[in-house]
């Protein structure tokens, strides 16, 4: 009889499963058992894709707009992305600078691909988002993780690239807002990295994922300061398109060449509709929706921030932006990981651990995603009273 075992490479086998997707697959098989859970943990807005850009789709499925396009994207999206740098930040770029994607996932790796060879490094803040450090370990390169706290708002800064820079290190990758602590690079500071990775003879790569999530201050863009550097960024966050996978890469246009024939091979092309129903994304209709709907995440960032500070967690570093707390729950364990889960089980709350962003003090840190309902965020205060407190 045939084995149904299929022995593994052992890149595969070495890849870390992404900690916070295990547990939202224990929280829907909890769901599923009748349990009440409240969902804390993804980084996915729970509002519906905005009706113009819903409609859009519509239309483009009843018009047979759902061939393959080139797979740089359709040359209207390209064009809509260079307008809104205009628009938003005062940059002028050209479409052939925009690469649009299947997710900022797809972005990242085609980056990524195009800039390191095996053995070389991409240096990166700890904590940051793991699944970067996974995509490089498919390219037999890795993360250069560097251990930021609270003095630095948990980003890399000019002064920790220049000590730990190494003769690997092929370039530098910033998060500004960051995943997982909503945290900005100040604009002095990102300009004097961009001078030092240049000088260093590295590239700089910004993920700017959660632009237009801010609260209380406009985020730059790299743009602004480095004309060279890669930037990320995705439908997915802002534009509350998660499920759509559709994202896009700003990069000089060489570059972009490279990247696209990397693309034709990997994905051939990003998705077809998704790319017709993000043209009304930009639409002055769809950005009231969006901007309301920032309005709303900030109320909610307050009122989890304050109730997780009345309940004795620290929040070393306020969000500014993207809809992510960062708590030190010291006070409670020495194992968030082990913490996360048992809230999990026993009280049915979903939260992430530190130890999905990284290895520095993540046994200290718990992310708090506030993308439910303020009526699910004060439920989840109160099952954690309830488990403080007694």
């Amino acid at each position: 009889m045939a084995s149904n075992d299929t022995k593994s490479s052992r890149r595969a086998a070495s890849i870390e499963s992404f900690k916070v997707m295990d547990l939202l697959k224990r929280a829907r098989e909890l769901e599923a058992a009748g349990c009440d859970v409240v969902h804390l943990e993804v980084g996915e807005p729970d509002f519906a894709t905005a009706e113009p850009v819903a409609e859009a789709a519509i239309q483009a499925v009843r018009a047979g707009l759902t061939q393959y396009t080139p797979a740089s994207g359709i040359p209207e999206l390209r064009e809509r992305i260079a307008a809104f740098y205009d628009q938003r930040y005062g940059v002028q770029i050209s479409p052939e600078q925009v690469l649009v994607t299947p997710g900022a996932s797809g972005a990242l790796l085609l980056a990524f691909a195009s800039l390191v060879d095996a053995g070389q490094r991409i240096m990166t803040s700890d904590p940051g988002y793991p699944c970067n450090r996974q995509f490089l370990h498919f390219l037999n390169a890795s993360a250069q993780l560097v251990p930021t706290g609270p003095a630095e708002k948990f980003q890399l800064t000019n002064a920790l690239i220049a000590e730990h820079w190494q003769p690997e290190t092929r370039g530098v990758l910033l998060a500004s807002p960051s995943n997982p602590t909503g945290t900005l690079v100040p604009v002095d500071e990102m300009q004097a990295i961009a001078q030092r990775v240049r000088q260093l003879g590295g590239q700089l790569i910004v993920d700017e994922l959660y632009h237009g999530l801010t609260y209380g201050v406009d985020a730059m863009t790299a743009l602004q300061v480095d004309p060279e550097c890669f930037v990320v960024n995705s439908f997915s966050k802002y534009f509350g398109m998660t499920g759509w996978r559709l994202g896009w890469l700003v990069a000089p246009e060489g570059a972009i060449k490279v990247m696209e024939r990397m693309a034709q091979n990997l994905f051939i092309s990003p998705p077809t509709v998704s790319q017709y129903a993000a043209l009304a994304a930009f639409t002055p209709q769809s950005l009231e929706i969006f901007e309301a709907r920032r309005a709303a995440f900030e109320g909610r960032r307050d009122f989890l921030v304050q109730g997780l500070r009345d309940l004795g967690f620290a929040i070393p570093a306020m969000p500014e932006g993207a809809f992510y707390v960062y708590a030190d729950a010291s006070h409670l364990t020495d194992d968030s990981f082990a913490f996360c889960w048992s809230l999990l089980e026993e009280n049915h709350i979903a939260v992430t651990p530190g130890a999905d962003f990284g290895q520095f003090n993540a046994s200290r840190y718990v992310r708090f995603s506030y993308t439910t309902r303020l009526d699910q965020i004060e439920k989840a205060l109160q099952r954690l009273a309830q488990r403080i407190r007694g």
